[in-house]
């Protein structure tokens, strides 16, 4: 019930599913309820709730319990959202395996954990799934739905269904790689922000200010591919274009970077300076940047239905 099991049981809530939201603390639980219920007003207040239902409404859908067989009794799809901790997340999974039916899918919210290290030898392999969310979920639709070597197509065909009827965006990744597709891409974009800024060729706000302000503009409703394929008369026009020149550019990127010492220092001042690191002020920023999200998400829906 930690911050990515709130905002999954919001989502879930909004698409009008009943959801138990499960943790081993009262206490944990009870503040968590507490939490989404005032999330869910504000949101409602603002104009950016998700779903038919009210704050109200969504809210009375969701339960808390202790229990992990009777949080588990009568659910159709299982979402776990422990800590990015191997050995934690298989031993949930073990004792899941124990009590599950064989219609439940048991999917993983892990950012980088391969789904062969978390699910090999269950019983219930064939119904295993990971359904990767982008933090924070309730404002950032994307999911990817990465599959186990041995999990069943219709495990994947059911997530994907499900995922689209709660309103999030779903992606089907054809076999499991390192950092699925998402950090492998946002891996690429940091490890030259790093270099660029190591290197004194700019400063770490202007660096942010190129995404914000220059790639990320276009990036936020369209992708790499199609903004190629609209940058020239098509894919291949594009290539015929920028090819050799894209080979030059690519072949300077230095060394993978270390993300420490002196590098680490000078952006973290910079942004320290920016955003000091103190509780209330990165909360304050990061409700900032849902609102930002929830403002954009709202404009996406609008410009898909004009």
């Amino acid at each position: 019930s930690g911050l990515i099991g709130r905002s999954w049981a919001m989502v879930f809530a909004a698409g009008g599913f009943k959801v138990k939201l499960y943790d081993i603390a009262q206490q944990q639980l009870t503040s968590a309820l507490e939490n989404i219920r005032k999330q869910m007003k504000e949101l409602e207040e603002s104009g950016f709730l998700k779903g038919a239902l009210s704050a109200e409404q969504q809210w009375a859908l969701i339960s808390i319990c202790t229990d992990l067989k009777a949080a588990v009794e009568g659910a159709t799809f299982i979402q776990e959202c422990t800590p990015e901790n191997l050995e934690l997340k298989k031993k949930i999974f073990g004792q899941l395996d124990l009590i599950v039916g064989d219609n439940v899918i048991l999917s993983s919210s892990t950012s980088c954990l391969l789904p062969s290290k978390l699910f090999t030898g269950l019983k219930h392999v064939k119904q295993c799934i990971v359904s990767h969310p982008v933090n924070p979920p309730y404002f950032v639709p994307l999911i990817e739905i990465v599959p186990h070597p041995e999990t069943d197509p219709s495990t994947t065909e059911r997530t994907y269904a499900l995922m689209k009827k709660i309103g999030q965006s779903p992606v089907k990744l054809n076999r499991e790689i390192e950092g699925f597709v998402l950090n492998r891409l946002q891996y690429a974009v940091i490890s030259e922000a790093w270099r660029l800024v190591g290197e004194g060729v700019i400063s770490p706000t202007d660096l942010d200010l190129v995404m914000s302000d220059g790639l990320g503009m276009r990036y936020a409703f369209i992708g790499p591919l199609e903004t190629m394929h609209l940058n020239a008369e098509g894919i291949s026009n594009y290539c015929d274009r920028y090819r050799e020149g894209m080979r030059l550019v690519l072949n300077t990127f230095g060394p993978v970077p270390e993300f420490s010492g002196e590098i680490e220092q000078k952006i973290s001042q910079a942004m320290s300076e920016k955003i000091p690191v103190v509780p209330k002020v990165l909360d304050a920023r990061r409700k900032w940047r849902d609102e930002c999200l929830s403002g954009l998400a709202k404009l996406k829906k609008q410009m898909k239905s004009d």
